[in-house]
């Protein structure tokens, strides 16, 4: 049988061929006037979806390098920061945190579970010396959204530094970095930026660039004040032809409309969800977002065992849980680059290994349910 393959996981996801293309070209000197001007075009293109006006640097690093290089520049050894960590990648804050001998005040969560403004408040109140606050937007290993625009409120008017992983949020969900008052946010290629792995991003308003230049952590590769310096430039090597793709990338997001990427993603996270529970299935999330959708696995079939039939036999790769979730719960990304008939072939695909499996599923059941909203979502 002639296999198609189709990427449904939180990253990397599916890259459009004319982004692909645009890195075929010819891969030029990165210090050239010629680069420096594509790159310097560039950086102002991905200002446009982080909703800022502030710097974007951009980092030859996967997404982690950009989490650390928000605390690395931003909390001095000894000195205490607020932490959210409610599941892989809120705990990877805390691990880099402690790296660099910081004093963690962690707020720690059962997985699925999302932090609210009211914790967080209540964290500034109690430690009143913590000067930057550590957040995940989407936590993807649990399929997680928080209310960042709420979150932002109390820290907007202050001299507290608010920091989020958006690393997969950022496209997925609506998140204005000037006018709801986040100070950091940090992302990665790999996912609602429809690219490949290789770049990360961080973008740094005034207030946070200010403890910037005051942090006495040392840094090497990661020292923001290097890149500020720099800038248009990169003070290290760029990934010249990863630049070609991201320049098409945003100038292709712009075209579609930051309002329609948001409106698209949370279509596609509506159809899915509404699939699965036609399935009888139910999500792991307490609060489910647009990057993917985290479902509990049947009782008697692993999750992993679920995803290597749908991405070995039926060509579609979702993602099954992390660490101790490991076999608990599956992961399907609305994630870039998709199609409404790419949602669908993904829920036919998880209606065919489950019942391959064993669960009881009426065929079609799931797609329908997708259908009604993705239809009712395109001819309004």
């Amino acid at each position: 049988m002639v296999k198609k393959y189709l990427l449904l996981s939180p990253g990397p996801t599916p890259v459009p061929h004319e982004i692909l293309l645009e890195g075929a070209k010819e891969t030029i000197h990165h210090r050239t006037p010629e680069f420096v001007k594509i790159l310097e075009e560039t950086i102002e293109l991905t200002k446009y979806v982080f909703q800022t006006k502030h710097d974007v640097f951009i980092l030859t690093a996967s997404g982690t390098g950009a989490l650390e290089t928000a605390v690395v520049n931003l909390v001095n050894p000894g000195e205490k920061a607020i932490i959210v960590n409610a599941g892989k990648f809120g705990e990877r804050w805390v691990l880099i945190a402690k790296a660099y001998g910081v004093d963690v005040v962690e707020i720690k969560l059962p997985w699925g579970k999302a932090v609210t403004p009211e914790m967080i408040e209540k964290a500034m109140k109690e430690h009143p010396d913590a000067k930057v606050i550590f957040t995940t937007y989407s936590e993807t290993s649990a399929g997680t959204v928080i209310d960042l625009e709420n979150i932002a409120k109390l820290t907007k008017d202050t001299d507290v530094i608010l920091v989020t992983d958006a690393v997969s949020g950022l496209l997925a969900e609506p998140l204005k970095m000037d006018e709801w008052g986040v100070d950091v946010v940090v992302s990665g290629a790999q996912k609602g930026w429809m690219l490949p792995p290789g770049l990360a991003f961080i973008a740094i308003n005034d207030k946070a660039y200010a403890k910037v230049e005051k942090c006495t952590n040392s840094r090497f590769y990661f020292d923001l004040r290097k890149y500020k310096k720099s800038s248009p430039d990169n003070p290290w090597t760029t990934a010249v032809n990863l630049i070609y793709m991201l320049n098409k990338a945003v100038k292709m997001l712009k075209e579609e409309g930051i309002e329609n990427v948001w409106a698209r993603h949370a279509l596609y996270g509506e159809a899915t969800r509404a699939a699965v529970r036609a399935l009888g299935l139910t999500f792991f999330s307490e609060r489910p977002g647009n990057v993917l959708t985290a479902v509990n696995s049947p009782e008697g079939i692993p999750s992993s065992k679920l995803t290597k039939l749908m991405r070995d036999k039926y060509g579609v790769t979702i993602a099954a849980g992390q660490e101790p979730m490991k076999d608990e719960i599956f992961r399907i990304s609305h994630l870039g680059y998709l199609t409404p008939f790419d949602i669908i072939t993904g829920i036919t695909a998880l209606e065919f290994a489950l019942k391959e499996l064993g669960y009881n599923v009426e065929l079609g059941k799931g797609v329908v349910a997708a259908e009604e909203v993705l239809f009712k979502g395109l001819v309004k």
